[in-house]
């Protein structure tokens, strides 16, 4: 039966033969025993929806074991044989463009080389799931394959809910993840209602289908890092020599030394999990492996020494490099951490002194005395940092909850105030003034055809149109202009590919707009081979209301409000996006952000134009209105001069208070 077939017929006619999970895969840890035994049943009676009641007795059993094994019930019979990455989008069986491009960008997101554990369709983060069970993969992908112009797929936490009729202006696809109510909305709720079959944690990129591999978040870890090392050093030294010190190479985190060596200087990135490590080392993203704190200690010192530009994975754990590095008094510039600690109790973190089995296994059989192990870590952690930080180290949190998580464990991480942390986020200090407030964010675009001379294309022409921009660009956002044009004439030669041909850079509503619609016309006049995706991490200026994070920088009281992401998902959906997201817990953990995306195909046509000029104006105007309705200074200057641009453009600014009338 070939590819197209198999996607067509959706669960197969007969039942296929067990499968077993290939241990040489990176797999997910078995998830805590949460449910009781009633409630187990209510999950293989779930499970068991999917498929004819003569299946039922057969599987019933099968589910229940995988259940007790793994903590989730993944059907694990019911993976397809065929090779899961993202083809071309020709050879996708489907009746309109739209569709085939989302079935492209599914099969990206589970890609062996990309997904993290890919035959529990988790993408990255511990728990990002593209899907709770094959089953949903399968009927998505007929449904995907069926879809008219005139229909839309809704998308219920990784379950296809139905196709519904609609019209070729609406959203072809319409997902939601983890949308719960509030009050079950903590970690425990996850682990229940996610084992019960009923809800999912699809990150922020990986339910949404838009995960480009560790390349989606490398831009911006580079533009983190070389502005963190413009502030503790001064924007004229250079930091070839320098040290960054992190943790964490699965998914995202695996960006980290990729970022590092772009930006220049000696990035130390420590990860537990082996598999994790040699994959980032194969596909290279990092230079070196080492598993001995004392051959580490000298490789950075002989780096140091030789100004060298590299960077190196330690196997083991952060917490042994951070002590270790202040008792052989290694000079560390900057560190940070991102280790997944937005899921801290099922192998988001793991703790010092235990080894990764033996701390998986605890995680599932002993979980009061792992979250015990990973509170004394991160406190031991911290406490290290503390040291280095009196050295003159530059500690930022980079988004992932090690603060919130930290301070949760009692660790000294609080300012004096006993209200804020005493490191910031990155985004307080970087992403947030010098990027989001302007509407600079991570802008992606993916090429279906999957020809890397597309890419190449695409690259040059977005740097010509930044260029056209920077000309007459004003002063404030010259940095970001430069910043990025250097970015995208230097991707190519970084290999940043893995899996489908994409490419991501920082822009604003102007650049964004203008580089879409050469790409538009580029694929109408046959430059570009095939239709080009679209799309954003969801981390960005308007799509995720994260108080820890993405609007840490927000300081009016309304950093935990959610309005900006619900109406960046609403507002997105009717001014021309081809399919949209909304997610509980991207990023930073679940309960605590909202967050949504989208995606968009241009096909080379005028309505492909016309879409994306209301729509990505929209995307990122949303997040500057609210930002300067904050007060922050770079969002009003920014919604000012967008207003005298935009005629039809009429934003609510705010008056500002002069401090000495609060004198009571």
């Amino acid at each position: 039966m070939t590819f197209q077939e198999q996607i067509l017929q959706g669960i197969p006619p007969t039942l296929p033969p067990k499968k077993q999970p290939n241990p040489d895969f990176s797999h997910a840890p078995k998830r805590k025993d949460i449910l009781s035994m009633e409630e187990k049943k209510l999950a293989v009676k779930n499970a068991l929806r999917y498929f004819p009641k003569k299946w039922h007795a057969e599987l019933a059993r099968e589910f229940f074991e995988e259940l007790q094994e793994y903590g989730r019930i993944y059907m694990y019979r019911f993976m397809p044989d065929y090779e899961i990455y993202a083809r071309p989008i020709s050879e996708y069986p489907a009746q309109t463009q739209q569709a085939a491009a989302i079935m492209l960008m599914i099969q990206n997101n589970l890609d062996l080389a990309v997904a993290q554990h890919p035959q529990e369709l988790i993408t990255y983060g511990g728990n990002g799931a593209v899907f709770q069970n094959w089953a949903q993969y399968l009927l998505t992908m007929q449904y995907l394959a069926e879809m008219t112009e005139e229909q839309t797929l809704h998308m219920y936490s990784g379950h296809p809910m139905g196709l519904f009729p609609s019209s070729k202006d609406a959203p072809r696809v319409v997902v939601t993840n983890g949308m719960m109510i509030p009050n079950y909305s903590k970690p425990d709720d996850w682990e229940k209602y996610n084992a019960l079959g009923v809800t999912q944690y699809g990150q922020m990129t990986a339910g949404s289908y838009m995960y480009i591999g560790p390349q989606g978040i490398v831009h911006g870890t580079t533009i983190t890092v070389m502005n963190a090392f413009r502030k503790k050093l001064g924007a004229a030294v250079n930091q070839k020599g320098k040290v960054f010190l992190t943790a964490g190479l699965g998914g995202m985190s695996g960006a980290q030394p990729k970022a590092g060596n772009i930006a220049g200087c000696i990035t130390v990135c420590a990860e537990v999990n082996p598999k994790a490590a040699h994959k980032r080392h194969e596909q290279g993203w990092v230079d070196e492996l080492m598993e001995e704190l004392d051959k580490l200690v000298d490789r950075v010192r002989s780096a140091q020494e030789n100004q060298e530009v590299v960077s190196i994975a330690f196997l083991g754990n952060v917490v042994d490099v951070w002590e270790k590095f202040d008792e052989e008094d290694i000079m560390i510039e900057l560190g940070s951490d991102q280790t997944s600690l937005h899921n801290p109790w099922a192998g988001g973190y793991y703790p010092a002194g235990l080894g990764f089995e033996e701390a998986n296994a605890m995680m599932a059989n002993d979980p009061e005395q792992f979250k015990c192990k990973v509170q004394e870590s991160l406190r031991r952690q911290a406490a290290a940092i503390n040291r280095h930080a009196a050295k003159g180290t530059y500690f930022f949190d980079y988004g992932n909850a090690f603060l919130l998580e930290a301070s949760r464990a009692g660790a000294d991480v609080m300012a004096e105030n006993g209200i804020d942390f005493r490191y910031p986020s990155y985004v307080q200090d970087i992403l947030g003034p010098m990027c989001f407030d302007y509407g600079f964010g991570p802008f992606r675009w993916v090429c279906t055809s999957g020809k890397p001379e597309d890419l190449e294309k695409t690259d040059q022409i977005a740097a010509k149109v930044l260029q056209e921009i920077m000309a007459s660009a004003p002063t404030e956002i010259q940095q970001q202009m430069q910043d990025n044009i250097k970015w995208i004439k230097e991707a190519g030669n970084n290999k940043l590919v893995v899996g489908s041909q994409a490419r991501i850079l920082y822009a604003d509503a102007e650049g964004r707009t203008k580089i879409a619609q050469a790409f538009n016309k580029a694929v109408q006049s046959g430059e570009i081979s095939a239709p080009v995706v679209l799309g954003r991490d969801h981390h960005d200026v308007s799509g995720t209301d994260s108080p820890f994070r993405e609007t840490s920088n927000i300081y009016d009281g309304s950093r935990f409000t959610a309005d900006m992401a619900i109406h960046n998902v609403i507002g997105d959906s009717f001014r021309g996006a081809t399919w949209v997201s909304i997610h509980n817990g991207g990023g930073v953990g679940w309960g605590e952000v909202i967050n949504g995306g989208f995606g968009m195909l241009l096909d080379g046509t005028a309505e492909a134009d016309r879409r994306l000029q209301s729509m990505l104006f929209y995307d990122v105007n949303n997040g500057i209105s609210r930002r300067a309705w904050a007060r922050n200074d770079e969002a009003l200057f920014a919604i000012k001069r967008e207003m005298e641009r935009t005629p039809g453009l009429k934003v609510t600014v705010p008056e500002m208070v002069d401090e000495g009338v609060l004198g009571f």
